[in-house]
C-alpha cells in the first residue's frame, strides 16, 4: 500500500519574504514567457524563479535555481521545519462552468514505487521518458519544488477528517491565484491526528491525476541516488541507499471529496486541408454518427455523470463555420474499435475519439499524438472556437468532461487513458511548500 508520511517541510518564512500570494506560481508547463516575468517581478523569492529558472549571461539555469534556493536559505527566507508535518490545503474555485465549489487536499511525502495495484497507478499515457529538464532541476536542487496532485479513495473521507479540526484555527497562509482561486493552507504537527491520516491513506492505493512527468522524474531520481538501494521482488526497502530521496511530494484529494470536477480538453486537427481528407472524415461522421446542425452556443456537450450514453460531441469546421452535434450511432462501434481494452475504456470519450477518427479516419499514430503531429488542445470552449475561426486549425471536437468514477474504473482495469483526457481544476500551486530530498 501506499507509504504516506509526515515531513520537515522546507518552506518560505512569510516574516521575512511578506505574503504568500507573492511567492507562490502556477505550475511550470502552464507559465508562458510574459507570466513568469510577471511573477518573478512580484517578489525577488517568488518559486518561479527556482522552479522555471532562467540561466544568467552564458550560465547554466539550473545552477542557477541551486544557487538561489541556497541564498534564500542563507537570508532566511526559506526555512526548514523542525518537526514533521502534514498539510491542508482548501481550494474556494470558480469552475470553468460558473459554480462556486470547494475541493480539499492533504500535502505529504509519499515513498517512490514502481508503478502497480495497491500502490501508485498512473491513469494517462505521457511523452517517452521523464522530463529531462525537471531531472536536471531535481539534481541541482536536491527538492521536490512542486507537488504531484494524486487521488486516493475514502468513502469516509476519514483522512480530511482528522484534519479538518485544525482548519478553524488560523491558517500558515493564503492566497489568491490569477484565475482567482482562494488557497488557504494550515500546517498540522499534532501526532494522532497525523497517525489517523496515515491509517486511512496506508489502505488505498494512489492514482496520479497530475504530474505524471514529476513522478517518473522522481523514480530515476530514487534510484539515481540510491544506487545500491534498488529492492527486489520481496519489497525490501532496507538494503543500502535509503533516505529523504526516496519520497516525493505530493497533494492528496480524495476521490470522494465534494469538490473534486474533471474538465474536458477539447480536440483540435490541423492536417485536415486538402478536400480528399475532408471528404474522408466527412464520409465518415455521417456513417457513424446522428449529425444534427446546432447553434454554436451548444457546442461543448452536457456532461454525462454516469458516462452510459455513446460518444457525444461538438464538431465546426474553418470552411463551412456550421456548429454540428455528433452522436455515435451505436456503442458496438466503439467496442469493435476497442475490442482489445477492458469495457469501461471503450466507453471514454477521448478513447472512442482517438481510435475512430485520429487512428481508424486520419491514420494517426500514437506517436503522432504523443507529439502534437495534426493535433492541439484546448481547455476553454471559446479558445477552441477561436482557434478554428482563425484557421489555425481545421476543425475542433467539443467534448465531455469524464466522471470520477470513469477515471478510477478505467485505472482499476489497468490501462492508461490517452493524453490530456482529464482537465483537474484548479491547479494547485508551486510554492506552499517544498520537500527535501537531501
Amino acid at each position: 500500500m501506499a507509504d504516506v508520511q509526515a515531513f520537515r517541510a522546507l518552506r518560505y518564512d512569510l516574516g521575512v519574504v511578506g505574503s504568500l500570494q507573492s511567492v507562490i506560481a502556477p505550475p511550470y508547463d502552464v507559465i508562458d514567457p510574459e507570466q513568469r516575468a510577471a511573477l518573478a517581478a512580484r517578489s525577488p523569492h517568488n518559486v518561479v524563479n527556482i522552479d522555471l529558472p532562467q540561466a544568467p549571461l552564458g550560465g547554466d539555469a539550473y545552477e542557477e535555481a541551486a544557487r538561489l534556493l541556497d541564498l534564500w536559505k542563507r537570508q532566511g527566507a526559506v526555512v526548514r521545519d523542525a518537526e514533521p508535518a502534514m498539510w491542508a490545503l482548501q481550494q474556494d474555485y470558480a469552475a470553468p462552468d460558473g459554480r462556486r465549489l470547494t475541493r480539499r487536499g492533504i500535502f505529504a511525502r509519499v515513498r517512490v514505487e514502481e508503478y502497480g495495484p495497491g500502490r501508485i497507478r498512473p491513469h494517462e499515457r505521457t511523452h517517452p521518458g521523464p522530463k529531462e529538464d525537471r531531472l536536471r532541476l531535481t539534481r541541482a536542487t536536491q527538492a521536490n519544488l512542486s507537488p504531484i496532485f494524486s487521488l486516493y479513495d475514502d468513502p469516509g473521507q476519514d483522512a480530511w477528517g482528522a484534519v479538518a479540526p485544525f482548519t478553524s484555527e488560523d491558517p500558515f497562509g493564503t492566497a489568491t491565484d490569477a484565475d482567482g482561486t482562494l488557497n488557504t493552507l494550515w500546517r498540522i504537527t499534532d501526532g494522532a491526528a497525523l497517525a489517523r491520516v496515515r491509517m486511512a491513506l496506508g489502505k488505498t492505493e494512489l492514482l496520479i491525476a497530475d504530474g505524471h512527468h514529476r513522478y517518473e522524474t522522481a523514480r530515476v531520481y530514487a534510484e539515481e541516488i540510491g544506487g545500491a538501494g534498488h529492492h527486489g521482488e520481496g519489497g525490501d526497502h532496507h538494503r543500502g541507499g535509503e533516505g529523504d530521496h526516496r519520497y516525493v511530494l505530493m497533494c492528496l484529494v480524495a476521490l470522494q471529496d465534494p469538490g473534486l470536477t474533471i474538465f474536458p480538453t477539447h480536440r483540435l486537427l490541423n492536417q485536415v486541408k486538402d478536400p480528399e481528407t475532408q471528404q474522408k472524415l466527412g464520409a465518415y461522421l455521417r456513417e457513424a454518427f446522428e449529425v444534427t446542425p446546432i447553434d454554436r452556443a451548444e457546442l461543448a456537450p452536457p456532461d454525462d455523470p454516469t458516462a452510459s450514453t455513446p460518444l457525444t460531441m461538438g464538431y465546426i469546421d474553418s470552411h463551412h463555420r456550421q456548429a454540428y452535434r455528433l452522436v455515435l450511432k451505436d456503442q458496438a462501434i466503439a467496442d469493435a474499435a476497442l475490442a482489445s481494452y477492458p469495457e469501461p475504456y471503450r466507453h471514454l470519450d477521448t478513447a472512442v475519439l482517438e481510435a475512430l477518427i485520429l487512428q481508424g479516419v486520419l491514420g494517426m499514430t500514437e506517436d503522432d499524438v504523443a507529439h502534437l503531429n495534426g493535433l492541439g488542445y484546448s481547455r476553454t470552449d471559446e479558445e477552441a472556437l477561436a482557434l478554428v475561426e482563425s484557421g489555425e486549425y481545421d476543425c475542433a471536437f467539443f467534448l465531455r468532461g469524464a466522471p470520477v468514477q470513469q477515471v478510477r474504473d478505467i485505472a482499476a482495469a489497468g490501462v492508461n487513458m490517452p493524453p490530456k483526457s482529464t482537465f483537474f481544476y484548479p491547479k494547485v500551486p508551486t510554492g506552499l511548500m517544498f520537500n527535501p530530498l537531501a
